[in-house]
Formats: structure tokens, C-alpha cells, sequence
């Protein structure tokens, strides 16, 4: 049964050095997302501007329900610069005081709150304090048995131990790469021996139900409980790192909806991680048109 599962935060536009992509991480989430069959939905806002027009545009473009995104005569669309060093990883510079920053809580949102299966939210789009409260609503909103998904994506100093510890309350899942776990461990004042005791402590500290470390091309490591499942990775020639981390958690949580075990959990969600990897931009187009050939080709 396809599953209605939002991304709620930034959309903007990637400034690579060589081209311009759509992203966002609540964008390439929902957009994976609808890849996998389920029914992805951006809850955003954008400037009324030709960036914004065209955002819209392509989300429609690409299968995405864009009914809940937001528009604003004030601020215009989001950007960031995207930086790649010679192994394609990402480093970004992100525009401030932009659309997304402005998140309204409204009665079209209430109502789609009311109605999801899953919600995937990050770190990036609580940096204003009107969008930290909208989002902070907005999860405090839906039904119990939604599934809430931490995807902490901590960018430059647009996050703080407030912010940090607020998410993962409110969370059901957490996902974070090998580099973030430290910092928040620090941040909580606890000791980080490994990523198997921090994970463990996460989930005992704010009652989560998964905890999902990624590591890169090294793969991952899943934490349900005192049951825990690494898998090695996929190794893929990279072309750049940009969206492959929210591949990776709209595979996860595609899974975990439909019941799926934590072995499972970690195959698909590493294989979608390394398409994305292997492709240009967070959003590439499947293969003759179907998301399995492109699994196929990296298994």
C-alpha cells in the first residue's frame, strides 16, 4: 500500500560550480521517496520569484505533490553554493534570510499533519525561530502512530544543542553521519567510546525507536533496541556526494513503513544512497525510466 510521506523544511536551488540543481533535503527526500512508489510530499515555502516559479514547476515535473508548499512575496527563493573537492564530497555555503525561513503554521498544514504515514524533518530549516516553531507545531501535531524522522544534516552553525536535543524528543528515528555523532555526544555532555554505546544512549535518552549511522562509502550501522545490523556500503564511482545521504534516508524510512527488518532496512537504503552518489545532482533521473535498473546496476 503506498504510504503518504512528507519532507518539511527548505527547498532551494544547488549553485554547483558547473550547474544549478533542485534540492534541499526535504526535497531529494520526497523525491526518492516517490521514486521508491510511495506518495513523497514537499511541505516548503519559496519566493514568488523565477526561482520559486521554477522550483514548483520542476517538483510537479518530477511527481512530486507540491500542494503544501508555501509561497512568499517578501523573501526570495533559497540558494546555496555548492563547493566539491576532488572526491566529490560536498561542502555548502547556504543564503540567509530566505523563504524557507519564514515556515507558516497553517490550516492546510494542520490538515495534512492530520494525515501522513511518516514526516521527515532536519536541523537546516529550524535555524529561524519562526520556522523552529512551526516545525516544533507541526510534529506536535500529527498522530501518534506517524512515524517521525530526525534526518540531522548539521550544516555550517545553523544548529545548537537546544535545537539538537528538542528534535530527537520529538523524534521516532534518527539518522546521522559518522562525523555528526561526536559532535552531539559532545553537545550532550557524554562521553562517544563508539557509535554502538552512543547509539544506545540515544535511543535510552529520548526513547527512540531506531537510531541509523551512516558512514559514507562505508556503509551503516542500525540500532533497534539492544539489536543492532552494519552493512558495508556500495562502492560506486562518485560523481558527487549532494543528496546522497537523504537517498539514503528515504530508502530507511520506505522500509521501515513497510515493515521491513533491519537487514533489509540497511541493503535498500545503501543502494539508494550509491545511485544517488553515482549520478550528477540529488535528483537524477532512473534509468529507462524505473528505479529498480538503477539498483540493479550497483548491486
Amino acid at each position: 500500500m503506498k504510504k503518504k510521506v512528507a519532507g518539511i523544511g527548505e527547498v532551494l536551488w544547488d549553485l554547483l560550480p558547473e550547474r544549478t540543481c533542485l534540492g534541499g533535503a526535504p526535497t531529494n527526500f520526497a523525491y526518492i521517496t516517490t521514486l521508491m512508489g510511495d506518495q513523497g510530499i514537499v511541505a516548503s515555502r519559496v519566493g514568488e520569484d523565477s526561482r520559486g516559479i521554477e522550483a514548483l514547476r520542476r517538483m510537479e515535473e518530477m511527481g512530486l505533490d507540491i500542494d503544501h508548499v508555501q509561497t512568499d512575496q517578501k523573501r526570495p527563493t533559497g540558494t546555496v553554493k555548492v563547493d566539491l573537492d576532488g572526491n566529490g564530497i560536498a561542502r555548502f555555503e547556504i543564503t540567509n534570510s530566505v523563504a524557507w525561513d519564514a515556515l507558516e503554521w497553517t490550516l492546510d498544514w494542520q490538515h495534512l499533519a492530520a494525515d501522513l504515514d511518516a514526516v521527515c524533518f532536519g536541523s537546516l530549516a529550524q535555524r529561524s525561530r519562526g520556522s523552529r516553531e512551526t516545525i516544533q507545531h507541526f510534529l506536535r501535531a500529527i498522530p501518534p502512530e506517524t512515524v517521525k524522522v530526525f534526518d540531522v544534516n548539521l550544516r555550517q552553525s545553523f544548529y545548537s544543542d537546544e535545537i539538537l536535543s528538542e528534535s530527537m524528543k520529538l523524534a521516532d528515528i534518527v539518522k546521522l553521519n559518522d562525523e555528526e555523532l561526536p559532535i552531539i555526544m559532545k553537545l550532550s555532555k557524554v562521553p562517544h567510546k563508539d557509535e554502538l554505546s552512543s547509539a544506545q544512549w540515544l535511543i535510552n535518552h529520548y526513547d527512540l525507536k531506531l537510531v541509523c549511522i551512516t558512514r559514507g562509502g562505508r556503509g551503516s550501522l542500525l540500532v533497534r533496541g539492544d539489536d543492532s545490523r552494519e552493512h558495508p556500503g556500495f562502492r560506486v564511482p562518485v560523481a558527487d556526494t549532494v543528496g546522497s545521504g537523504d537517498a539514503f534516508t528515504a530508502g530507511l524510512v520506505h522500509e521501515y513503513l513497510h515493515g521491513a527488518s533491519l537487514d533489509l532496512m540497511n541493503e535498500v537504503a545503501n543502494l539508494v544512497g550509491a545511485w544517488v552518489a553515482s549520478e550528477v545532482g540529488a535528483m537524477p533521473t532512473p534509468k529507462r525510466g524505473a528505479l529498480e535498473h538503477s539498483l540493479a546496476e550497483i548491486r
